[in-house]
């Protein structure tokens, strides 16, 4: 099923459903989010205030989470990190992804169709501070033509 935050509950266009595979730590965090939920749901169960509604998200009692919920959560989640909560939204996470994927040599277009562009130009008009591979690429072919001996 597939689910978003959207008017409606769709994605924001029909290209937007895809399967993207997830890392194996990811996979892992799921399954002991997954174990989590069972004990809440079988905690909420005993008061009779669990709504399944098969999310993988949910609040505490299986119900939709709004955008409020969302960042309240977010900013318990960073609250003991060196990340500063008003600077920092689950927006984030999207340039964060791009960012790490381009320092690691991830081509352009794989990290476009990962975040769901068609073409690499809106991800390099919106993400161009942080794909640092191309702009490092005129610096390093440089040096390397003109290396000292």
């Amino acid at each position: 099923m597939w689910r978003s935050v959207r008017a409606g509950g769709d994605t924001k266009t029909r290209k937007s459903r895809r399967t993207l595979a997830l890392p194996k730590r990811c996979v892992d965090a799921l399954k002991a989010h997954w174990e989590e939920q069972q004990r809440e749901r079988r905690s909420a169960e005993k008061q009779t205030r669990w709504e399944d509604n098969d999310l993988v998200f949910p609040s505490a009692v299986g119900t939709e989470l709004d955008a409020a919920n969302i960042r309240r959560a977010f900013r318990l989640a960073i609250k003991d990190t060196d990340l500063d909560s008003a600077q920092w939204t689950p927006r984030e996470l999207r340039h964060s992804f791009v960012s790490l994927l381009s320092d690691n040599d991830t081509p352009l277009e794989e990290i476009s169709r990962l975040v769901g562009h068609s073409s690499t130009a809106v991800m390099e008009l919106v993400y161009r501070k942080q794909i640092r591979p191309v702009l490092q690429g005129g610096a390093i072919a440089m040096d390397r033509i003109f290396r000292e001996d």
